[in-house]
């Protein structure tokens, strides 16, 4: 099956604080209805949460755990603010024709000091093997070492890929990073996308890769290759792919296997 997630730097303006991009949300909708009836596996679609959770995160340094009674009333606005784009990612995929079904990592997720340790897989098994399409996100979650913390919508997949691994059906084969840039870039070139990203090269090309534009309290972009190199690591037959959504009909383009953006892959 395939896995794609829409960035929050991509569906939200990450400079201003609970600010989505409404127009390019329809369109990303748009597209994946387009294709979703020819794609031979079933689809997976996660989003970030951009300035609506990013922004409450780094103000109440949610992911970071408890300090106080403050901190709790931070996990709740987090929660709050990721939920909100949630509604508006969720209803425009609806309105563009796809059974989309919510599944709210923080209602089952428990972590330990920071690491998702347990997910309740059941809700979105049921909605994949009925042709629903489950929307995850990343999301707040309760930690036994810190109490609270964030997981990242990378998190979540790398999760899902692990408990689906054994299972025929809903065995992962391709992770889509669909994001504002055309790919990795090349010592923050953006006229140099780096085609191909493997565990062997990363060593030499992760000096020129950054963070991100705007709040992000999960890592930005190095964060997610490093994480995606440990899941093509673990699962050799996944592949991920880092892209743009701004450029038109590229998710349409990823979803039916058409080279763009950087590869990451095993070798």
């Amino acid at each position: 099956m395939i896995f794609l997630k829409l960035g929050g730097s991509l569906i939200t303006d990450k400079t201003r604080d609970n600010t989505p991009r409404p127009e390019v949300i329809a369109r990303l909708a748009r597209e994946v209805a387009m294709v979703l009836p020819a794609l031979s596996t079933p689809l997976l679609i996660g989003h970030g949460s951009g300035s609506f959770g990013h922004a409450a995160a780094r103000r109440y340094g949610t992911r970071a755990g408890l300090r106080d009674a403050e901190s709790w009333r931070g996990f709740a606005a987090v929660s709050v603010a990721a939920a909100r784009l949630n509604r508006i990612v969720a209803d425009a995929l609806h309105e563009a024709g796809i059974p989309v079904f919510s599944v709210l990592p923080s209602a089952s997720a428990r972590c330990q000091d920071g690491a998702l340790r347990y997910l309740d897989t059941r809700p979105v098994r049921a909605a994949l093997r009925n042709g629903i399409v489950p929307l995850v996100m990343g999301d707040v979650a309760l930690d036994d070492a810190r109490g609270v913390t964030i997981v990242s919508t990378e998190e979540v997949f790398a999760y899902l890929v692990n408990e689906f691994a054994g299972d025929p059906h809903l065995r992962v084969t391709r992770v889509l990073l669909a994001g504002e840039t055309e790919g990795v870039y090349a010592g923050g070139d953006p006229s140099q996308v780096i085609p191909r990203i493997t565990p062997a090269n990363w060593e030499t090309v992760r000096a020129g890769v950054g963070g991100s534009r705007g709040a992000d309290v999960t890592g930005g972009m190095a964060s997610k290759v490093q994480d995606m190199l440990r899941l093509v690591s673990e699962h050799p037959d996944v592949t991920a792919c880092i892209f743009s959504g701004l450029i038109d009909r590229n998710v349409a383009r990823a979803l039916t296997g058409q080279s763009i953006g950087t590869l990451i892959a095993r070798e």
